[in-house]
């Protein structure tokens, strides 16, 4: 439930808003801001996400195709940075939600010194911690 925690806030944020505005008789700026909280609550969801596996899974399957594994959570403007950039690019990565995967968490916990930073990228063994997408979209090709 907490990975949608903050999209639901912003899209409540973004709807009180809304009513406050358009009962001061400013429809068109209450659409405006309903637009914009409810971009940014899409954007910060699972849902600007390609689908997660488990970290075992994403192991699994780097091992066997040589793809990156990115380990991200929801709501992290970082993650979110690195999927934008990356374009459609980013469903060739196999992607791990350390909020859903306890064993993911560990994972980025043990590259990262004992911290849950995202994202944290594993590409043949190596890892980065808030890799440049630039170098991520070539390990992508």
């Amino acid at each position: 439930m907490r990975r949608w925690t903050l999209p639901l806030l912003l899209a409540v944020l973004g709807l009180v808003i809304a009513v406050r505005e358009a009962d001061t008789g400013s429809p068109g700026v209450a659409a405006v801001w309903l637009v914009v909280f409810l971009v940014f609550a899409v954007g910060l969801s699972p849902l600007a996400f390609p689908r997660s596996i488990s970290a075992a899974e994403a192991r699994r399957r780097s091992a066997d195709d040589g793809r990156p594994i990115v380990y991200w959570r929801p709501g992290c403007q970082y993650c979110l940075r690195l999927r934008l950039r990356l374009g459609p690019a980013a469903r060739r990565a196999h992607w791990v939600d350390i909020w859903r995967d306890p064993e993911g968490a560990a994972d980025v916990r043990a590259v990262t010194g004992g911290d849950e930073t995202v994202p944290t990228v594993v590409v043949a063994g190596q890892s980065r911690v808030n890799p440049d997408p630039a170098w991520l979209r070539r390990q992508l090709r």
